[in-house]
């Protein structure tokens, strides 16, 4: 059995219907780099250099994050190959990672100023818009997905929170309601009282158990990237994207001191570490700022 029919059926068998489609979608991806990259490999035949070559090969036009990507895609899939006596021995064992040199990144979120600045910039209209959208995941910190499935149902303006439970399909045109990314997405959120007012006046005349902000038009995620590049133009501030509003709210709470346990929490991550890989650049700099504050204490003595 060639490497490659091996890899598409056991992606088919074990990952369709068992990820999210975007997941899903990745792998098919892999598969076609499979193909172009080793077409005639047997899977019975795969040693150590021929998997670190198929990795070399990859690498000379990725970089090394998506390459390690790729490696654990594949790696799954090989595990249970020699699992299966399929393979006699495990090739991926002590796998050299390599990669592109990395491109410059954007700058991915707004400190505090940018982002008041920003946000007085919105139309907010007498019903929902996309900039009423934007207000809500630049002060909730949310996915995209799960505000577009946010309906007036989940709002407690009593308590001054909000239910996270469900998703909105927004990639393609069917739409419909989907589950979150993963069980600790599923949370109630704290949010201001000056959201929950304005939300509250917003609501009274959206009708129930729809999505509030797609319940009328499908909304595109280029539609909101194009409406936040031209506010951070006009503004002359960096241009982000609609998920730099995600990082943007977590980047703003760590920077104001609250623990990376409550923003994970906050921002429904899996777990914590997810949160401290993320913000590794932001939760460096405000230990460096701590190691200040700890020098002029001892000083003091």
């Amino acid at each position: 059995m060639l490497f490659k029919d091996y890899y598409r059926h056991w992606v088919k068998t074990y990952k369709k219907g068992a990820v999210r489609e975007g997941t899903y979608r990745k792998y098919l991806v892999s598969i076609k780099h499979v193909e172009r990259l080793v077409p005639d490999l047997k899977l019975n035949e795969i040693t150590r250099m021929e998997y670190q070559q198929l990795l070399n090969e990859y690498a000379k036009t990725h970089e090394k994050e998506t390459v390690t990507g790729f490696h654990h895609q594949l790696r799954a899939a090989i595990l249970d190959a020699v699992d299966d006596d399929l393979i006699r021995k495990n090739p991926t064992r002590k796998v050299v990672i390599k990669g592109k040199s990395p491109r410059k990144k954007k700058q991915k979120y707004l400190d505090a100023f940018e982002l008041k600045l920003f946000l007085k910039e919105l139309n907010l209209e007498s019903e929902p818009n996309i900039d009423w959208l934007l207000l809500l995941l630049a002060k909730t910190g949310m996915r995209l997905g799960e505000a577009l499935g946010v309906t007036k149902e989940d709002f407690d303006f009593e308590r001054q929170q909000l239910t996270i439970n469900k998703t909105w399909n927004y990639k393609d045109g069917i739409g419909g309601f989907q589950p979150t990314k993963n069980k600790s997405s599923v949370r109630k959120i704290r949010l201001d009282w000056k959201l929950m007012n304005q939300f509250m006046g917003l609501l009274q005349n959206v009708p129930s158990g729809v999505p509030i902000f797609s319940y009328k038009k499908r909304i595109f995620n280029s539609t909101l990237n194009n409406r936040i590049k031209r506010i951070c133009t006009k503004l002359g501030i960096p241009v982000i994207s609609t998920h730099g509003l995600r990082h943007t709210h977590a980047s703003i709470l760590i920077f104001s001191g609250v623990s990376i346990a409550s923003v994970s929490r906050r921002l429904g991550h899996a777990d914590i570490n997810t949160t401290q890989s993320v913000y590794l650049h932001i939760i460096r700099e405000m230990e460096s700022m701590d190691t200040d504050k700890i020098m002029r204490q001892l000083a003091q003595l």
